[in-house]
């Protein structure tokens, strides 16, 4: 009984925390200049996101390696293509135009 609760209050704790980094990235992203600086900590705010999702929302903490890495690699992947496409939107934008 004791380790359910203490289950409840970490999965509450996380989910607090997850509403908290959404907020912030909401503020952020209202910001009138954003910079390179505010693009690499919404980066990483999604990332850490993503990692608690996967461990303990999606409860891929304990599953078998290959799955957990590609959910994982997927929440590093796509920040680290958010600051790529920041730095360089044009050759980016050449190489994805038809």
């Amino acid at each position: 009984m004791k380790a359910e609760l203490s289950q409840v209050k970490r999965i509450n704790y996380l989910w607090f925390l997850l509403i908290g980094l959404t907020l912030f990235s909401a503020f952020m992203a209202e910001q009138p200049t954003t910079g390179f600086k505010s693009v690499v900590i919404m980066a990483l705010v999604l990332a850490v996101k993503g990692r608690i999702i996967v461990d303990h929302f999606m409860e891929l903490k304990h599953s078998h390696k290959i799955v957990r890495t590609l959910m994982q690699v997927y929440f590093y992947v796509i920040p680290a293509l958010i600051i790529l496409i920041y730095l360089f939107p044009d050759q980016i934008a050449k190489w994805t135009t038809l």
